[in-house]
This record gives C-alpha cells, sequence and structure tokens, in this order.
C-alpha cells in the first residue's frame, strides 16, 4: 500500500488526466529561449550550491518539438512542445556522467511575458510531463504571462523513470496483508518490503543514491539557467511543496514567485507525516460521514467493522479477483482526497456492506494505477525510490507495534495501515537515507506563498503554518482556505484563485494569515 501522505491528489488522478509526452517527434522546429550549504545529510565533497557548473550544462540548448504520444497516452496537442534536459548522475560530480529529464511546455499568450512557471504535481513521484496538459485549463489564467513548464523528476516517467516489478509481481503483491495479524503475516508483509527494494536496487542501478529531493532541487535551478530565467517562478502541490522548500533553503537568491499548496509538514519525520495523515483522513471521514447526516464516531465504527470482517473473509467482485483488507482502505481512501468523490465512496461502502467489493476494488485499482488489462503505472515504485532515499528514520518491528495502539486511537479505519506503513515502506532498503526532515529555512528569499485547506486529508492543515515559521519571517505568507479535499487552488474558491493570480501574475503579495471561506 502506498503511503497515502506522499501521492498529491493530482498524482493519484494522473492516470485519469489527458496528455503527456513521449519525446519529441520528427516534426516541428526548434525553438530557442552565491547558493547556500547542502540540505543535511548529503553527501560529503564539493557542493554544486557553490561551485560554478560547467557550460556543458548552463549552456544547452533545448530542442523543443511538438509532444508525440504513446499508445497509454496521447498527445496533448500542438500547443504543447517537449524536449529534454541533460542534469547530472551525481551533483557532487557536476562534469560527470549525465541523465536525460523530460520536459514539457506551453507557451505564454501575452506578450507581457514574466518567464517560465514550473509546475511540481507530488508524489514524489507524480509525471509533470503527463500532468500538466490536463491541468492547463485549470490554470489558463497563467498562461497570458508565464510559459507553463514541467517536467517528470528523475526517476519518474520519462526521465529514467525505475520499475520495480513486473504487473504479475504487483498483483500477486496484493495478497501480502498490510496490517499483519500473526507473526508468519509480519515475516511475510517484511519479506516482500526486502524483494521490492531488491528489485529497485537491479531497476535503477546507481540511479537509486541520486533521486532525492535535493537532487531535483537541483535540477530546478539548472531548468531556471537553461530555460533563460533570472528567478524560479515555480507552483507545487503536495510533496512538491517540500520540493519548493528544499529549493528555498538551497538557492534562496533565486527565489521567484512561489506558489506552495497542499502544504507537507516539514519538521514531521517518517513516524510524524504517518501520523498527520492518519489525522488527516480521519478528519476528511469524519466530515463525509457527516455530510451522510451519520455520528462520526458510529460511522467509523461501522466502516472499521467491515474492514475486519474483509480482514478474515475477502470480498468477491465482478472481476474476479478478491477485495482484501488493504485494497478496501485503499479505496476508501481515494475518494476522500476531493469532496466531488464523497457520493462514490457512499455507493462503494453500500455495495460491500451487501457484499460486494467491486467498487471499492475500482477505486483502488485506480489509486493504484491498474487499468482493466492489468497493467499497472510506477508512480508508487518512483515515489519509494525517492522517500526512501530522502528519509533516514527506519522504525523496527518492534517500535512499530509499540506504536500501534497510539495510531489505532487517532483512526480506527486508517491507524492500523499507516502504523504498519511505518515498518514495510523502506525496511531493508538498499539505500541509507539522508536526512529526518528536509531543510527549508531560506532567510533572505522572496516571499512564497503558501495555501492550506483546512479539510484536507493528505496533507494536514497544520503542516502550512509549520512550513510558514520554518522558511522564515517574512518568507512564509500564509493563505487559508475552509474547505474540503486535497489542495485549494481550482477547487472551487474564487477567492484563493484569485489571491494566487494576483500574486503569480501581478506580484501581489497578501497580508499574512487570510482566510478564503
Amino acid at each position: 500500500m502506498a503511503r497515502f501522505v506522499r501521492l498529491a491528489a493530482l498524482g493519484a488522478a494522473a492516470a485519469l488526466l489527458v496528455g503527456g509526452c513521449g519525446g519529441a517527434s520528427d516534426d516541428g522546429k526548434d525553438d530557442k529561449a552565491g547558493e547556500r550549504s547542502p540540505t543535511a545529510g548529503q553527501p560529503t565533497g564539493a557542493s554544486p550550491a557553490t561551485a560554478a557548473l560547467p557550460a556543458s550544462l548552463t549552456g544547452q540548448k533545448l530542442d523543443w518539438r511538438r509532444c508525440r504520444g504513446t499508445a497509454d497516452s496521447p498527445a496533448p496537442g500542438r500547443a504543447w512542445q517537449c524536449t529534454t534536459l541533460k542534469a547530472p548522475l551525481d551533483w557532487s560530480r557536476p562534469d560527470g556522467p549525465t541523465i536525460d529529464l523530460a520536459l514539457v511546455r506551453t507557451k505564454a499568450r501575452g506578450g507581457d511575458r514574466i518567464g517560465s512557471l514550473l509546475f511540481n504535481f507530488g508524489g514524489p513521484g507524480g509525471s509533470g510531463v503527463s500532468a500538466l496538459p490536463g491541468f492547463a485549463s485549470t490554470v489558463s489564467s497563467l498562461r497570458e504571462r508565464y510559459d507553463l513548464v514541467s517536467w517528470d523528476p528523475r526517476g519518474v516517467g520519462a526521465s529514467e523513470g525505475v520499475r520495480c516489478r513486473s504487473d504479475k509481481e504487483i498483483q500477486a503483491a496484493e495478497s501480502i496483508d498490510a496490517t499483519p495479524d500473526t507473526p508468519a503475516e509480519e515475516q511475510a508483509y517484511l519479506a516482500d518490503a526486502t524483494d521490492f527494494g531488491k528489485g529497485c536496487r537491479k531497476a535503477a542501478g546507481p540511479l537509486l543514491e541520486h533521486v532525492s529531493t535535493t537532487d531535483t532541487a537541483r535540477d530546478m535551478d539548472l531548468m531556471r539557467q537553461v530555460l533563460g530565467d533570472a528567478k524560479t517562478h515555480y507552483f507545487g502541490m503536495s510533496y512538491g511543496t517540500e520540493l519548493g522548500g528544499v529549493y528555498a533553503h538551497l538557492f534562496p537568491q533565486h527565489v521567484g514567485r512561489v506558489v506552495l499548496d497542499a502544504v507537507v509538514d516539514p519538521t514531521a519525520d517518517t513516524v510524524g507525516h504517518a501520523e498527520n495523515q492518519t489525522r488527516g483522513f480521519q478528519r476528511a471521514l469524519d466530515d463525509y460521514l457527516k455530510s451522510t447526516g451519520q455520528d462520526p464516531e458510529k460511522g467509523t465504527r461501522k466502516i472499521a467493522a467491515l474492514l475486519d470482517r474483509i480482514d478474515a473473509h475477502p470480498l468477491p467482485t465482478s472481476s474476479g479477483r478478491e477485495l482484501t483488507q488493504t485494497l478496501a482502505v485503499t479505496g476508501i481512501v481515494l475518494p476522500l482526497y476531493s469532496e466531488s468523490g464523497w457520493p462514490t465512496l457512499t455507493s462503494a461502502l453500500d455495495a460491500a456492506e451487501e457484499g460486494d467489493g467491486s467498487e471499492l476494488l475500482e477505486l483502488a485499482d485506480s489509486y493504484n494505477e491498474r487499468d482493466p488489462s492489468g497493467t499497472y503505472g510506477t508512480t508508487t515504485h518512483s515515489q519509494r525510490v525517492i522517500s526512501c532515499l530522502d528519509d533516514k528514520q527506519r522504525p523496527t518491528l518492534r517500535e512499530t507495534k509499540a506504536s500501534l495502539a497510539r495510531f489505532e486511537k487517532i483512526s480506527p479505519v486508517f491507524g492500523d495501515f499507516l502504523g504498519w506503513d511505518t515498518a514495510g515502506w523502506c525496511h531493508d532498503w538498499p539505500v541509507a537515507g539522508q536526512f529526518d526532515t528536509p531543510e527549508v529555512s531560506a532567510p533572505g528569499a522572496a516571499p512564497i506563498l503558501l495555501v492550506g485547506n483546512t479539510g484536507d486529508p493528505a496533507t494536514p492543515y497544520e503542516g502550512a503554518r509549520r512550513m510558514a515559521d520554518e522558511l522564515g519571517k517574512g518568507v512564509g505568507v500564509l493563505l487559508t482556505w475552509k474547505g474540503e479535499g486535497h489542495g485549494a487552488y481550482g477547487s472551487g474558491s474564487s477567492c484563493v484563485d484569485a489571491t494566487v493570480d494576483a500574486y503569480l501574475l501581478k506580484g501581489t503579495v497578501p497580508k499574512d494569515g487570510k482566510v478564503c471561506s
């Protein structure tokens, strides 16, 4: 089961978005267009944040061409162009071997162009090349003054994307109980985690040690230079907010207009993130239950009892596959990402109570990027290799079991799963993690707009205030939306959208603490 806190709403729905680029086609023409110390836990040696980069990197001429589609992802239209950027495999050796990063853009429509606006949609592991064209209508106003640009971060999609298991192996692993009840199930759970890590090591090779958030932040500053921008203008969502904070720490003087929406708590370690997420999803579940006229406590107990029954006796489905407890929880999680998904959740839970797991399985498959043919996406593979390189904390089996009562008290529905996830996610990982929490302090940076949603399940609202505090006085500016779902911009609040647009298009910084209801 994927760590829910890592997956942005747009990442979770990436398979539903239209568009994407598979590289350049033969048609189309060329279209040319003092740092700080590295984050704690980075390898020793010369820091690329203090060393001049070779001209072979900074002087690249990007060959923008019309994107071509693939069998799974049709071309997004003539307005979209794709290219590749070369970046160092190892940022401590900027003159060493390189990797190719896939980029996508659509050019600014208006004449008063500000520059490029980079987007990261979360994960880690979400493909920006696939997601941005599908998100374009939401940010159409921003295209008046910006080239809209996104990319597949290293280890993702067309940028050396990592696949750790075959489709058959992924489906077989669905039978592993993610909330073990016996010593045998515990060993199977941890053995499966070890096996996944070995598959990632074999698939990624040397890249496995160079896909950290800090590596990607440095890639962003290289993009800035190659795109010809004096400042980095950036819109990060969910995990993309952590990436934005790390970038601001490394390159405060290069921060332009930066929006961080659905903000990750930078003060939380691995266990802290899991606890935050447990509270966030339980809060969203409570709000959902209230909307249906149910008492949240009674409704939660009813769903927990359903999950216990499924654990003992998986439900049949119309596909012939069984709905396990793990898949059922995943199916419940997905519609909580957006208030528009709540009616779907009601229908799926009602069907499960009647003994049919088909609807919950369909929701789980959507979250897990599984299509009807049994083909799976690889977002969670990239997600895991990036987060396990970032996160130093490796809770033991004993530590995890000691924490389960605390998790279950927070949420009888999600606590057991997210508690166990802390043990299994990076268990026996072949590469050591780099830090307990990311360093995001950015003294001297321009104001950064943080958007927090009080009903956000995946990145609970409290993280936005903590990010603002960590960025530093005068840097983090908090905008609050009293809404539901993961993320705020484009979610139905004209107040949020107008405030963000005014900041990005006109440079108007709202008062810290502004509230949109």
